[in-house]
């Protein structure tokens, strides 16, 4: 079965509005653990937007499923990486000006960066995923610069506004997932997902992970957290259960 990661981020987003206490998104990541989530996903970002450093040492300290923490690849991270020992990083890019991240990394263009901070971390016992766009160019770089995995960028498939367009799309990122997984990289996928758009991805067997956040945490507003993880929990199990095998 697919495993689900959710990004907690906005919690602290609301909470930084007032720069005030609540709500904390340490408690979102406890709750969401105990609604069967499995595994907290958090960008720690270089203006610290949303995320804290503080937010990210007590989740090390008290979640007990996975930390997974997304960062940009520049030396602040990396020491912070190194010294907080989450169970993953996921290397992104990251702009100030962007709202949420736009696009996979280039891993092209900085492969020798790229592939310094991946074995700084791998060293370490940090396993590391490349977050790319589905394309097999990137999917094969990813495998030379030596990341364990990649997680799929979904945002183009998640906004398309047409049924073609979405066709073409997630024709990309089933390909890019099937050469990931070919290649033997841990597959995951994220950005953009959400309750209308996942089964379609969560019946391919190719992908081991999803990272979801905002959809999961704007639906919580209405539901509680408890029942919003549940519910995107039982969306991907039973897509997987119900995909034909290949």
């Amino acid at each position: 079965m697919s495993r689900l990661s959710v990004n907690v981020d906005h919690v602290a987003t609301v909470r930084q509005a007032r720069l005030g206490i609540e709500p904390d998104p340490v408690m979102a990541a406890m709750l969401a653990e105990t609604a069967g989530a499995d595994g907290i996903t958090v960008h720690l970002r270089e203006d610290r937007r949303h995320i804290q450093d503080r937010d990210l040492q007590i989740l090390r300290k008290v979640i007990k499923t996975r930390l997974n923490l997304e960062m940009a690849a520049t030396g602040e991270m990396v020491d912070t990486a190194l010294e907080v020992k989450p169970d993953m990083v996921t290397l992104v890019p990251e702009k100030r000006q962007e709202l949420t991240t736009e696009g996979g990394l280039d891993v092209k263009n900085n492969f020798d960066s790229l592939k310094y901070v991946v074995s700084r971390l791998m060293d370490a016992g940090i396993s590391v995923n490349l977050f790319v766009d589905p394309s097999p160019d990137a999917v094969k770089t990813c495998h030379r610069i030596g990341s364990g995995g990649i997680e799929i960028h979904t945002g183009r498939y998640a906004e398309a506004q047409n049924v073609s367009t979405r066709a073409s799309e997630f024709k990309r990122v089933h390909d890019a997932a099937i050469l990931s997984k070919r290649l033997g990289l841990k597959t995951h996928a994220g950005h953009g997902l959400d309750y209308r758009n996942i089964r379609e991805l969560a019946a391919m067997k190719e992908f081991e992970e999803f990272a979801i956040g905002f959809s999961i945490i704007a639906r919580s507003l209405y539901t509680g957290i408890h029942e919003a993880v549940r519910e995107m929990k039982r969306l991907i199990e039973e897509a997987r259960i119900a995909a034909p095998e290949r």
